[in-house]
């Protein structure tokens, strides 16, 4: 199996949209940019510029354990996660 299969693997890619809709939605939702996303991530000692932020949400390929940090710290009590 070739090294970046999972990365390539289009089942991969479609999660990897969802985390990024939904995080994104969660910023929209709350009227919060990525310099606020900052702010409050450094509040919980994670530390991130914006740029960065961008950057890891536009490719969409973050960790759960980042996504649960950014949950938490715009203080997300629930998330809906539709099946289609």
């Amino acid at each position: 199996m070739p090294k970046n299969s999972y990365k390539t693997n289009a089942l991969t890619q479609e999660y990897e949209e969802k985390a990024k809709n939904l995080l994104r939605s969660e910023l929209k939702r709350r009227g919060l940019t990525y310099a606020g996303l900052a702010e409050k991530l450094g509040a919980l000692g994670v530390q991130e510029t914006e740029r960065n932020l961008a950057n890891k949400v536009s490719r969409g390929g973050f960790t759960a354990a980042f996504l649960l940090q950014c949950l938490i710290a715009i203080g997300a009590k629930t998330v809906l996660i539709q099946a289609e």
